[in-house]
């Protein structure tokens, strides 16, 4: 008897789009996610999927372009009811709807304690708008369709410094990040950027069913998910899908 393992190698941390890049690139076709993409009856994007390469490794690179005619402001602040009905009024799979809801959930509980609001009164900011939606429900249809047995995650690189967003300048990791970093390995080497993020943060808490280094198996795909910074380390999200012989009992 064997069992599917799927591994995330988050040596240069881990994002909402280098989790999707890394999906895809173990095989999940694009024309299978984009029409399943097309359930969540939402408008304004179109995804860009290329091969790409970063310091010569060559992986899949995701882009979520937005249509800017169309009315952002108003759906970049979302917040989880909103959320949830899109999801829950779509026809995706049933445990697509909920793994995409509970990885959400984490992000809004973050927020919440953070600000110290109500879960249902926060406001997702970009988290709440369109590419991490894609980002997230995108990884959800990805991770169904894989399959797989367990889920294991290496503890995660997290960097230092300060990020830009809505409320300023913030330490990294931002503090909704941490928030859902509680309970987690984590480590870093001093890279001077933000290598977590919130909506990473999220699916890799939601979906690990725990946080170690590489489980014995044998190897059979692999998948790198390229990522948008040039950093002094290579940016990128690697996976490997491996099988593990249980013993009898």
């Amino acid at each position: 008897m064997e069992e599917r393992i799927l591994y995330f190698d988050c040596l240069s941390g881990i994002s909402g789009d280098m989790t999707l890049a890394t999906l895809l690139d173990l095989g999940i076709e694009y024309d299978y996610l984009l029409d399943e993409l097309k359930k969540l009856n939402v408008d304004g994007f179109d995804i860009e999927v290329r091969k790409d390469l970063k310091n010569g490794i060559s992986g899949t690179n995701v882009f979520v372009n937005l249509d800017h005619n169309h009315d952002h402001d108003h759906h970049s602040h979302r917040n989880l009811y909103d959320i949830e009905k899109i999801i829950n009024d779509s026809k995706l799979k049933e445990d697509v709807k909920n793994l995409s809801i509970k990885i959400f959930k984490e992000v809004a509980l973050a927020e919440a304690k953070i600000h110290g609001k109500d879960v249902y009164d926060v406001h997702f900011h970009e988290v709440g708008a369109i590419d991490s939606i894609v980002d997230i429900v995108g990884a959800a249809i990805c991770i169904d369709k894989l399959n797989v047995d367990k889920i294991y995650s290496s503890p995660l690189h997290i960097g230092t410094g300060h990020v830009r967003c809505a409320h300023g300048n913030i330490p990294i990791p931002a503090p909704a990040t941490l928030e859902i970093l509680k309970g987690i390995k984590v480590y870093s080497k001093g890279i001077d950027s933000e290598l977590v993020t919130p909506t990473g943060a999220a699916i890799i808490k939601t979906i690990a069913d725990d946080f170690l280094p590489i489980p014995e198996m044998h190897i059979e795909k692999i998948g790198y998910g390229i990522g948008k910074k040039d950093l002094n380390i290579t940016n990128v999200l690697r996976t490997f899908i491996g099988k593990k012989k249980l013993k009898k009992i």
